[in-house]
């Protein structure tokens, strides 16, 4: 008797399906992969999807530096270049305890691309077109998974509970899925829109733009992408329930061959 095909689920076969498990995998080997979209969300686990403590401070001290460096000095060689040494140290620090630098040679990238634009160019603003350029990029992949009929938010919330396709299984998963990844385009969408005319006014030689512009992405940047994932949590887990074991076989009914 010949083998029965596999069900059809709607899952994705062959190098679909190879290229979904690898970005699945990619996922749940980062820090976004310690959050369980089933679990009941919690500060610990937010703290945790952020590199912890540690990572907050790594993520947040730079542009702190940078804010108080400026107000005081007016100097844009001093304001970019002690965060960009801090943001060194915090990779050097990792290194030396066999730590995970990943994180914070990210933000070392960050840093210090904005601190090349600003030395360039001279102007402290200017220290600000990298994270206009992320935030662009980023608003061009949530419209592009959206156009796709894949929003990227329910592709994520798949690929944490190992089972990529799931949020298209049901009409109510659909619909979180777009929710939330508009909710993400809004946020990304926001901090363009409120910092880009700051930056402007700051081009024509504003007077404490550039601050306004500095805490302004403090305030629209940590603290804003965690209510956002706060949020984005208790819109999946209501219909990312855990996946029922399967019911063990009644020996009594088996088929009789």
């Amino acid at each position: 008797m010949g083998e029965a095909p596999p069900p059809n689920d709607g899952s994705p076969a062959g190098p679909e399906a190879s290229f979904s498990e690898q970005v699945g995998a990619a996922i749940r080997g980062s820090k976004l992969g310690q959050l369980d979209p089933t679990a009941k969300p919690s500060a610990h686990a937010l703290l945790a999807a952020m590199g912890g403590a540690r990572g907050i401070v790594e993520s947040l001290l730079p542009g702190i530096l940078f804010l108080i460096l400026y107000s005081t000095t007016r100097s844009v060689w001093i304001a970019v270049l002690v965060p960009l040494v801090v943001s060194l140290g915090f990779v050097a620090w990792r290194i030396v305890q066999r730590g995970q630098p990943m994180l914070a040679f990210a933000g070392l990238i960050g840093v210090g691309i904005s601190a090349v634009a600003a030395l360039i160019t001279g102007q402290g603003e200017d220290n600000f077109l990298w994270g206009f350029i992320v935030n662009s990029v980023i608003v061009v992949v949530l419209l592009a998974t959206m156009v796709a009929r894949r929003p990227l938010i329910g592709v994520i919330a798949g690929a944490l509970t190992g089972t990529p396709h799931a949020w298209r299984t049901e009409r109510a998963k659909r619909a979180v899925a777009w929710r939330a990844t508009i909710l993400w385009l809004i946020v990304i969408g926001a901090r363009l829109a409120v910092q880009v005319p700051i930056y402007l006014a700051a081009d024509q030689g504003l007077a404490g733009a550039v601050e306004i512009l500095a805490a302004t992405k403090l305030i629209m940047g940590v603290p804003l992408y965690l209510a956002a994932l706060w949020v984005t949590w208790l819109m999946v887990r209501t219909v990312m329930e855990p996946a029922e074991p399967d019911t063990p076989a009644d020996p009594g009914r088996a088929e009789i061959r």
